[in-house]
């Protein structure tokens, strides 16, 4: 039996030995078969460091053979890795094994098709409901082999699109998970210095949880003031996030991360497109129009901001979540290529990453408060709520949740896709304003779910 709750917006999650073990994914891989209509079609495998990815791996193969797929397995990689091998080789198709920033008994499956990612709206559904009715097709078994060059390959790939002048000297933090498989090489082969911490593979994630922030690299802030570095980057468990620390110890925003590297790619690329989505910074769209970008505005979400990312022909794209998308990496986001990309731009920029960071104004945000909405409200609620903005003359982009554009500033309302909540998002040139507008938005939002639970 397969629970139908770990069919998501985005991937396939669950608990391991809850809701996912070796007998739902070998299901899952005789579904994606008969779902790709697998005779012949050739997919790449890749897995995180999780201790329950290697069986979850084995089954999902063993299940999508049995459907008509050849498969290739690249071993333990990055998401990223996983993404560029599915082009890099030709294949039909990939699924990397990750729960991501996931705690460590999480796990799941992200799979990428010819025609872009696999999510709700976009094939899940259908997936979902093969699976759940086990009608697979009978056919001849695929084939499996192992690639053992997809590190090797995926190295020297970037490498060559990477130039650092001077020999920087960073820090690293991949915190036992999948970037291990890569660091130091791939910065030492770029010509940059590295200090590392929690280098070693660590599938239980026993030095801190997978997910960067404030809390969990408060030791790499450590290493890049006694180091000396020009900065540190924290990785998340499977190599798709990063977040980064400048030579001074401070946490840098990643959408001033982004307008960074709109900065740098757009002195190279004159008038290109670079995505970002409705949570990021005012900043981020200032920078690309200042110079001389075309501003993208996408949904949340790694699915619709490669859709952009390849509709738009975009040299870089963003999310103020440390998702970071490059033309050079066939659209795709990598945590590993956005900090060789910010070490390019500080050896060009000639200033140290806090000086970069400090010449970038900073808006006053908060970031996201949450109030709580019934499932069946949620959606409506908002729903709701962007047609009075409407109709109260606001000017208002409804292609995630509502966000409503103010004169000095800006607030976010998108219902949760995993839980019953509301999420409140706000951004103001000044402190006074934000107060204004956040209690402008709240009052709205919670009168909003109040009339919907009363009906």
């Amino acid at each position: 039996m397969i629970s139908e709750r770990i069919f998501r917006a985005y991937d396939i999650r669950g608990i391991y030995g809850v809701d996912l073990d070796v007998n739902v994914a070998n299901l899952i891989g005789r579904a994606l078969a008969t779902y790709v209509n697998g005779g012949g079609k050739t997919f790449i495998i890749g897995r995180d460091l999780r201790l329950s990815s290697k069986p979850l791996s084995d089954a999902l193969i063993s299940g999508m053979v049995s459907g008509g797929l050849n498969v290739e397995d690249i071993g333990v990689v990055t998401t990223p890795l996983l993404y560029f091998a599915t082009k890099y080789y030709g294949a039909n198709g990939g699924v990397m094994v990750s729960a991501s920033h996931n705690p460590p008994e999480w796990n799941g499956f992200k799979i990428l098709l010819e025609s872009g990612f696999l999510c709700m709206g976009m094939g899940m559904e259908e997936l979902r409901d093969v699976a759940l009715k086990g009608t697979f097709k009978e056919t001849t078994h695929g084939t499996i082999k192992m690639n053992p060059n997809a590190i090797k390959d995926y190295t020297k790939f970037i490498s060559e699109r990477v130039s650092v002048k001077g020999g920087l000297k960073i820090a690293a933090d991949p915190g036992g998970g999948s970037c291990t498989v890569l660091i130091p090489d791939v910065y030492e082969k770029a010509g940059l210095k590295v200090s590392v911490i929690y280098g070693e593979p660590d599938g239980s994630f026993t030095k801190h949880p997978p997910e960067p922030n404030e809390q969990t690299l408060n030791e790499l802030k450590e290493v890049v003031l006694r180091e000396g570095a020009s900065f540190g980057v924290g990785f998340d468990g499977d190599g798709d996030r990063a977040v980064f620390i400048d030579d001074r110890g401070r946490m840098v925003p990643s959408s001033v991360v982004l307008a960074v590297l709109s900065k740098h790619y757009l002195r190279r690329n004159k008038g290109a497109a670079i995505v970002y989505e409705v949570s990021c910074s005012m900043i981020v769209e200032e920078t690309i129009r200042a110079y001389g970008g075309k501003p993208i505005l996408s949904r949340v979400g790694h699915t619709y901001i490669y859709e952009k990312m390849i509709n738009e022909n975009a040299v870089l794209g963003g999310e103020a979540s440390g998702h970071f998308y490059f033309r050079d990496t066939y659209g795709f986001d990598d945590a590993i290529f956005a900090s060789l990309k910010v070490a390019e731009a500080i050896s060009e920029d000639g200033r140290r990453l806090s000086e970069i960071a400090d010449s970038i104004p900073r808006y006053p945000q908060i970031p996201a408060k949450n109030y709580e909405c019934p499932d069946e409200k949620k959606f409506i609620v908002v729903e709701r709520l962007a047609e009075e903005f409407r109709a109260l003359g606001h000017k208002t982009v409804v292609i995630d949740g509502v966000k409503v554009i103010m004169e000095d500033g800006w607030f976010l309302i998108r219902p949760s896709n995993t839980q019953p909540l509301i999420r409140l998002t706000v951004e103001a040139r000044n402190e006074e304003k934000l107060r204004e507008i956040a209690s402008y938005a709240e009052k709205a939002i919670v009168g909003e779910i109040r009339k919907a639970c009363e009906i």
